[in-house]
């Protein structure tokens, strides 16, 4: 009888060693959960979240191609500022050496209207729309980033409850076993612990899959062929969810609507560059005319103009307002669909949030209580072993709960980050790239 009860008390000892978890997690803050690595990766440095944004905002191909953007439009607005090049011109008249007239000129088409400064106007301002169309991507890339790294943490996570979830099936197994042995119990629970057991191994050979799927789609941000072999870590400060006013304040400094806004700057642009393009360019000439029979030379003097009498322009005029409406009525377009975009993240951040807290102090804490007493009645000989898997289920399924809630609320908060910088981890994405 002695040694049952030090068997149970040594069985009741590693059951509670395989889930010191519950009450960290209890004891734990939103921003600050616990992070269990799995085994094998301990001695690897952890991947924070603040390298992992580095690396995708400095490899990342695609986000490397949008810049090429920038580049291109630079050349833009150094062509638009050149003027037209001059034009020479030779005459001959006659075929006879002695008797030909010999002209030669050169041609300067001068532009009038304010061409050229509409033209490199047009030209920065499509120089605006790439740079901000790069900070669009940088912010989307970031938030992928954070939203890429929570999935693959939550995965971490998830593979270490599974981990000591088998840990103690397997003890629970050995000790179901020895009860059968000794004739206290009967061999179907036994069966039922192997069962289990089976069970879970399945689910850890599921977490670890699901692990190295999340790690590569994170690594596959900034395009390494190599696998993850770090740990992640929850960062230290995600940085406080503004409310709602405020955040609805900040949607003009969204990189999507000053790229819209951009835009219909450049359109306007464009109608100023169209409506001097109705303006004729003078063509003036300059030279020297030879007359070999007379043996003279004297200069020459032009100048000629287009009369605007079929074509004004006006149809490209007509097209370039039409534009720059459509791009007025996008304009509106993005920032209703940024308001409630905004609106759903933020809702869904809000609920998150009170999910998390919710599990962290109240659920998690209930189930950690049933499971310990499940535990004390199966070692006094009260409780069956079903009771124990029941209070080891619910406790795990109840932490997986607060896993996934802790997720959505980071999912959240990246995705109001695609659109509005707050502060959370990363360097403000949004900042206009210098020419």
């Amino acid at each position: 009888m002695q040694s049952k009860h030090i068997v149970l008390g040594a069985t009741v000892l590693l059951l509670q060693a395989a889930f010191p978890v519950a009450h960290a997690i209890g004891q734990q803050s939103i921003s600050t959960p616990v992070v269990a690595v799995p085994q094998g990766a301990v001695s690897a440095l952890p991947l924070t979240l603040e390298q992992a944004i580095q690396l995708a905002l400095s490899a990342n191909p695609a986000l490397r191609s949008a810049s090429r953007s920038i580049g291109i439009a630079d050349g833009a607005v150094q062509q638009a500022g050149a003027r037209p090049n001059p034009e020479l011109s030779f005459l001959s008249e006659g075929t006879d050496r002695n008797t030909r007239t010999e002209t030669t000129q050169i041609n300067q088409v001068i532009e009038l209207g304010g061409k050229r400064a509409a033209r490199i106007a047009a030209a920065e301002q499509e120089r605006n729309v790439a740079v901000d169309d790069v900070n669009a991507k940088r912010a989307e890339l970031r938030a992928d980033v954070i939203t890429a790294y929570m999935e693959a943490l939550t995965a971490q996570e998830r593979l270490a409850l599974a981990q000591a979830s088998l840990d103690l099936a397997h003890k629970s197994t050995d000790v179901t076993s020895r009860r059968v042995t000794a004739g206290k119990i009967s061999p179907v629970e036994q069966t039922r612990s192997s069962v289990a057991e089976a069970a879970v191994r399945l689910e850890l050979a599921q977490a670890e899959a699901d692990l190295a799927l999340a790690k590569r789609r994170l690594t596959a941000l900034w395009a390494s062929p190599r696998p993850l072999d770090q740990p992640l870590q929850v960062p230290d400060a995600f940085g406080r969810l503004p409310a709602w006013p405020e955040l609805a304040e900040r949607l003009a400094s969204s990189p999507q609507l000053r790229r819209a806004q951009s835009a219909v700057a450049g359109r306007d642009a464009q109608v100023k560059l169209e409506r001097a393009q109705r303006i004729p360019d003078v063509t003036v000439t300059i030279g020297s005319q030879r007359e070999r029979e007379l043996g003279r030379t004297q200069g020459v003097i032009g100048l000629s103009l287009p009369l605007p009498l079929f074509n004004r322009n006006q149809g490209n005029i007509l097209s370039a307002l039409r534009r720059a409406d459509q791009a007025r009525d996008d304009l509106e377009a993005e920032q209703l669909r940024l308001t409630q975009v905004l609106a759903d993240a933020y809702q869904r951040a809000e609920v998150a949030s009170t999910q998390t807290v919710t599990l962290r102090d109240q659920v998690l804490p209930a189930a950690q209580s049933a499971y310990d007493a499940a535990v004390t009645g199966f070692e006094m000989g009260k409780f069956a072993f079903t009771d124990v898997l029941d209070a080891q289920r619910t406790l795990f399924q109840t932490k997986t709960q607060y896993l996934r809630a802790l997720s959505d609320r980071y999912r959240s908060i990246a995705d109001i980050e695609r659109y509005v910088p707050i502060a959370a981890a990363g360097v403000n994405s949004t900042e206009r790239t210098s020419k």
